[in-house]
């Protein structure tokens, strides 16, 4: 598995991630939604540069110019709910690709254990594709290794990349350790800490709350 750490660099990317992450924000949780959609944008633009391009003739007013489009076929999955805005901003991107949606759930046992399961998923066949899939957050890599053997029952993909903007080192060492070459690992910070409960330290709290409110 290969990782891609676009927050190493300078670019708008980090000034979105920096109001994602700041508590005061955060309380608008329209603008936690759009910087996650621009947050998605900026993965996407920058995945296009993996995909195969061929060139192609295009009529214009005054005559024809030869320009080099990507023909690679995609579908973009969202882990629900907390990545339906970055799925979106993927997706201003990519307008013709098609849409994937998954549920995963985590169901707690004794002490710190817990397994998580993936009770949903509505998705096209992914045989011969790119599939992209959105996750804001990857604490331990669970709920991200639960989504993609679901959706192998879908067809095999001929490349997968995971854009998860906040991961844990320990995520991404698990995943690096289980994932092959098909896979592309795309983040905007890693964070070194983990707590016993599976928060991300400094993170940036529960996405899918910010994004749409708590739940019971």
């Amino acid at each position: 598995m290969k990782v891609i750490n676009l927050g190493e660099g300078n670019s708008v990317l980090n000034t979105f991630m920096a109001e994602i992450r700041d508590a005061r924000i955060q309380k608008d949780s329209m603008r936690f939604r759009i910087n996650l959609e621009r947050v998605g944008c900026v993965f996407g633009y920058e995945i296009s540069k993996t995909l195969a391009y061929s060139e192609k003739a295009v009529t214009t007013p005054l005559g024809v110019a030869n320009v080099s489009t990507f023909d690679t076929p995609l579908v973009i999955a969202a882990i629900l709910r907390a990545g339906l805005p970055l799925q979106n901003g993927l997706l201003s991107v990519f307008d013709k690709a098609e849409s994937a949606f998954l549920s995963t759930f985590r169901k707690t046992g004794k002490g710190d254990y817990f397994k998580v399961y993936s009770d949903y998923c509505t998705c096209p066949s992914l045989e011969g594709k790119t599939l992209i899939v959105a996750d804001p957050m990857l604490a331990t890599g669970a709920s991200m290794e639960s989504a993609l053997q679901k959706l192998e029952e879908e067809g095999q993909a001929a490349c997968i990349h995971m854009v998860c903007p906040v991961a844990s080192h320990y995520a991404v060492d698990q995943l690096r350790q289980r994932l092959d070459s098909r896979y592309t690992l795309w983040v905007a910070a890693i964070d070194e800490e983990l707590t016993s409960h599976n928060y991300i330290i400094p993170g940036l709290g529960d996405a899918g709350d910010l994004a749409y409110g708590g739940k019971r």
